[in-house]
């Protein structure tokens, strides 16, 4: 699978995250921090990720920061995305299950090595869930308009 990965700086697990989709037999493709001569700040690299994602170049992304909120933010305002902040696993499974999140958003500053691991195992493994409730909660999430 062809993942976007992006952070704002090479802290943390930035680079491992890398690593990981590749041990994984993922393809990353980096922005931001992870990528030569990009913008690196936050909402800029989150975007980039994002918008690989929208628009067909990756399947999904994993966007970071220092809080994870503000990665996650900017990629939520990309329209067809669905990013989701997770802290550990079974919110990363929910997120997946529940939400059909394409973008998983982590902190650079509360990610641990091993915290990463299982929070990818728990996206990696939930698929979308096909029961109707949650079927039209993410259709309605979809058809929610920006208004003032």
């Amino acid at each position: 699978m062809r993942i976007a990965v992006a952070a704002d700086e090479r802290v943390g697990v930035a680079e491992a995250i890398v690593e990981e989709l590749r041990r994984r037999g993922h393809e990353p493709l980096p922005h931001g921090a992870l990528a030569d001569g990009e913008r690196d700040d936050w909402a800029w690299a989150a975007e980039a990720a994002a918008r690989d994602v929208a628009q067909g170049r990756a399947d999904q992304a994993v966007v970071a920061c220092w809080t994870g909120t503000g990665a996650s933010i900017a990629a939520n305002k990309v329209a067809g995305v669905r990013a989701a902040l997770c802290g550990d696993a079974e919110t990363a499974r929910g997120a997946r299950r529940w939400n059909d999140a394409n973008v998983l958003a982590l902190s650079l500053r509360l990610t641990s090595a091993p915290a990463l691991t299982e929070i990818l195992d728990g996206w990696f493994a939930a698929a979308r869930s096909d029961d109707e409730s949650d079927l039209a909660n993410i259709r309605h999430v979809d058809e929610i308009s920006p208004s003032a």
